[in-house]
């Protein structure tokens, strides 16, 4: 079921893998400086995209699109960092909760990438929708 709980620990279990990861490591090592608020602030934010409408969820309140501006970041990252969501996400959830999550990853992925003007590549293409 996916609930707060199952949130955190894949955000919990993700952040471990992109922590020790060669190319999205150096980005987070130099940017997070408070790993257990950074973590409690992508919970919530999952949290509001996923559990939309559940009373007790956290609410995430900033701009994805603010934070992600200064970073030396391009399409291969974001291309790297969905391969890792999407495989945590399968090796963490049900299949369809991890099918949900990885649609709303490769959702704002697109955005971001178009707010932030990585227009030069495709993404991978998103190959899990969630539940209709």
């Amino acid at each position: 079921m996916l609930d707060q709980a199952a949130i955190a620990r894949l955000v919990a279990r993700f952040y471990g893998i992109v922590r020790a990861d060669a190319l999205l490591g150096p980005i987070f090592a130099a940017t997070v400086k408070d790993w257990p608020e950074h973590e409690r602030r992508l919970t919530a934010f999952w949290c509001t995209v996923a559990l939309r409408g559940a009373d007790d969820r956290p609410t995430y309140h900033g701009s994805p699109m603010a934070a992600h501006r200064p970073l030396p970041i391009d399409d291969a990252h974001f291309e790297h960092w969905l391969t890792l969501w999407r495989e945590t996400c399968r090796a963490q959830l049900d299949a369809e909760d991890a099918a949900k999550l990885i649609g709303y990853a490769e959702g704002i992925a697109r955005g971001l990438r178009y707010g932030l003007g990585l227009r030069g590549r495709r993404l991978v293409p998103r190959i899990d929708r969630p539940p209709a």
